[in-house]
């Protein structure tokens, strides 16, 4: 079940890193700094999210 939960984990991080580019694309076209800066940070919370589903997995498999 944890093996799902972790999945599901990555296909919202998928997700996520797509909304995010989008949103940095859209912010750098309209040149809004402020939007760019929220895009950043975004992108920077969906590389921390897949850090953590992947270690998960890792110590998961080290331990079985």
């Amino acid at each position: 079940m944890k093996r799902v939960r972790d999945i599901m984990g990555l296909v919202g991080l998928v997700f996520g890193a797509v909304g995010a580019v989008r949103e940095l694309k859209e912010a750098r076209g309209k040149r809004d700094g402020l939007k760019l800066l929220n895009a950043a940070f975004n992108f920077a919370a969906v590389l921390t999210g897949g850090a953590l589903v992947f270690r998960s997995l890792r110590d998961k498999d080290g331990d079985a």
